[in-house]
């Protein structure tokens, strides 16, 4: 009995040591500047996002109170298969509060926002229809609509076939479905990650990122036929372990929405009116103009990249279409030197075509076809993971015909 109590003792004992070891650890990676980009003003929001109406833990006031601390500029509440009207865009406590809402779809999730129909009026046994006309035909091209596929290979959700027309982009990182990856790929990794959490959350998150080779794949095949975006879902709920009455709010919604999100490159500020800001963000938001970015890997703001034409002087930020001509080049600045070794890589159609390790610099394209850029990192983590290849930003596409 006395050899157990020992040995339990150790344990513990090793456990917090190791523990205050690891909540040592920072996480900024890129040192963080007051200066922003020279051209963009930058937005962070945050999607697919669950209130108490729904599947998540909390009222939406709280959820407000946990993005500001996130410093996120907007947010989409997505409650699934809502039986309530959805309520108007809105700012609330200094938050652009954008109201969405996620449908069941055949085997999978439908992220939609709308700034012009607020309410479907979706019945049972008439929603896969009207969902598939939203999807398809004329409604396809309704300029007041954004549909996203929230976690396409999350277990239970794979997608199949081809992207119906009406799709305007897909869910590349979804923080659920990459700790269900982590899982499927080693267990006690993810169980080490639960153990570490509350010494340090962001570190416990973190370390379970596998790059979303199966999203990625998806994107780039459908955007090699037409123009097509890439989007990061928080997929924040703050319900993971009930107990009896008790709700292990895991992770919270401050940690999810301080993990990855998604940022707006605009090229002028917003008013501060909801009903103008809206129609720009969702105009961002279907053209692309945005980049996805792990936050807590270091602050982006400053980050900047476009498409430009040296000899006529013309810019072109993500999202953009032009014609193909010698004289264009990509440029690219990140906000700092990040301190750990880096590369910004350029990818064509999917494939890996120019890797600079600078933290500003210019790419020349290779022809015409789908363009876009990948800045990745590769900090030294805590033991027993030491150095390991993370990825700090994805941009949505550029396109060259």
């Amino acid at each position: 009995m006395n050899r157990f109590l020992s040995s339990l003792a150790f344990i513990l004992i090793s456990y917090f040591i190791y523990g205050f070891y690891v909540s040592q650890f920072e996480l900024n990676f890129v040192p963080k500047k007051v200066k922003t980009s020279d051209f963009y003003y930058d937005y962070r929001i945050n999607m697919n996002i669950h209130t108490n109406q729904s599947i998540g833990s909390e009222p939406l006031s709280i959820i407000l109170n946990e993005a500001k601390k996130a410093q996120n500029n907007f947010i989409m509440v997505t409650d699934l298969n809502p039986s309530l009207k959805i309520p108007d865009d809105s700012y609330l406590q200094n938050m652009g509060v954008l109201q969405g809402v996620k449908y069941s779809y055949k085997d999978s999730r439908l992220l939609y926002y709308s700034t012009q129909d607020k309410n479907l009026g979706l019945k049972p046994g008439e929603s896969q229809l009207q969902l598939f006309d939203l999807l398809s035909g004329e409604a396809a091209q309704n300029s007041k609509q954004f549909i996203s596929l929230a976690h396409p290979f999350s277990n239970g959700y794979n997608w199949t076939g081809d992207a119906p027309t009406g799709l305007d982009a897909v869910e590349v990182v979804n923080l659920k479905s990459l700790s269900q990856k982590a899982w499927d790929e080693s267990k006690l990794s993810t169980i080490w990650s639960l153990l570490i959490y509350p010494f340090n959350p962001k570190l416990a998150l973190i370390r379970l990122f596998l790059e979303p080779s199966e999203e990625l794949n998806f994107f780039d095949q459908v955007s090699q036929h037409r123009n097509f975006v890439a989007t990061a879902g928080a997929e924040a709920s703050a319900r993971a372990i009930p107990l009896a009455d008790w709700l292990i709010k895991f992770p919270s919604y401050e940690r999810s929405l301080s993990i990855v999100s998604n940022h707006l490159l605009l090229t002028s500020e917003l008013s501060g009116n909801i009903h103008e800001d809206r129609d720009r963000i969702l105009a961002a938001l279907k053209a692309g103009q945005f980049y996805i970015c792990f936050d807590a890997l270091g602050d982006p703001k400053g980050f900047q990249t476009y498409l430009y034409d040296d000899v006529n002087e013309k810019r072109f930020s993500i999202g953009s279409t032009t014609k193909n001509n010698k004289n264009l080049k990509f440029y690219f600045k990140l906000p700092a030197e990040p301190n750990s070794f880096y590369e910004v890589v350029l990818f064509k159609n999917g494939q890996r075509v120019d890797t600079l390790n600078t933290f500003q610099g210019v790419f020349s394209p290779h022809g015409p076809g789908t363009y876009r850029i990948q800045v990745r990192i590769s900090p030294r983590l805590p033991l027993p993971d030491a150095i390991k290849w993370l990825t700090w930003i994805y941009t949505n596409n550029f396109y060259i015909n």
